[in-house]
């Protein structure tokens, strides 16, 4: 055999020694790049419902139902769905709740939370269906009244419908929409309602959260418009699910960034056991 016959495999098995070390690097980067993309998705995620500036944490439970911890307060908005969709949170220092229908207001939810130590503010037709039980713990606000509470103003706004096959639903005066104020952050929920002169007149909101559900509140256009209006930084669309259609909140989205892409749109999962 000569020395040339020799060097031949030899040569080859430094080729594939090399095409092989070349094969793994690349692997690994390529793995390296989707751990970062999986952890860039992931934060964006986690800012959808943190705002650290603010001092403020945003956790959708379902539908209208909501956990916000704000600094050391924490807050529950028209807590339903029984006691257990709330154990993974702190017991609640304020309640807030809009109405009197059953997606709003739950009396067994509330009996089976730890409340004893939180103030519900609620409108006069709900404080109407409350046990006695309850009493020195409720504050009742009607629209335009105002309360401050653990350092955060709460104000009572309208909410109501005003197409006329709709008026029935939500009549004006009965349920609150509620502005939430803290160290110069101002909080909208809509509750139930449509596109009201009040909604529109609102002024200085950071963040709102507006409903759009047929036939009880409005369309995706409607909830649009009144947004363009009384501009938020940013909105996030919630109470989406109607009978027998869930709005299309992408085209709410659309329609809001097309009239002013100043306005940031935030989708929370409001329906985690739903596909939408």
């Amino acid at each position: 055999m000569t020395l040339k016959d020799l060097f031949k495999p030899t040569r080859s098995l430094t080729y594939l020694l090399i095409l092989n070390a070349l094969i793994i690097v690349s692997c690994k980067d390529s793995s390296k790049k989707d751990e970062l993309q999986a952890a860039d998705t992931e934060t964006t995620a986690s800012e959808t419902e943190m705002d650290a500036a603010a001092g403020l944490q945003i956790h959708p439970i379902s539908h209208a139902t909501a956990v916000l911890s704000w600094d050391d307060t924490t807050i529950y908005v028209d807590p339903v769905g029984g006691a257990e969709a709330f154990s993974e949170y702190p017991e609640p220092d304020l309640i807030l709740i809009t109405d009197i229908h059953g997606d709003h207001f739950d009396l067994e939810t509330l009996k089976g939370l730890q409340t004893q130590k939180a103030k519900i503010i609620m409108p006069q037709a709900v404080a109407d269906q409350m046990p006695d039980s309850f009493t020195t713990q409720i504050d009742i606000l009607n629209n335009g009244g105002q309360k401050e509470r653990y350092g955060i103003s709460v104000t009572a706004v309208p909410m109501y419908n005003l197409r006329e096959e709709a008026k029935d639903f939500h009549v004006k005066g009965r349920g609150n929409g509620y502005v939430l104020e803290k160290n110069a952050e101002r909080i909208y929920f809509s509750g139930d309602t449509e596109d009201i002169p009040e909604m529109r007149a609102l002024e200085n909101i950071d963040k709102a959260f507006v409903c759009m559900n047929l036939p009880y509140t409005m369309t995706v256009e409607s909830a649009a418009d009144a947004v363009l209006e009384f501009k938020p930084s940013q909105v996030y669309p919630y109470h989406y699910r109607g009978r027998p259609e869930v709005s299309d909140v992408s085209k709410f989205r659309e329609l809001v960034s097309q009239g002013n892409p100043d306005i940031e749109v935030v989708q929370l999962d409001w329906y985690p056991s739903e596909e939408y």
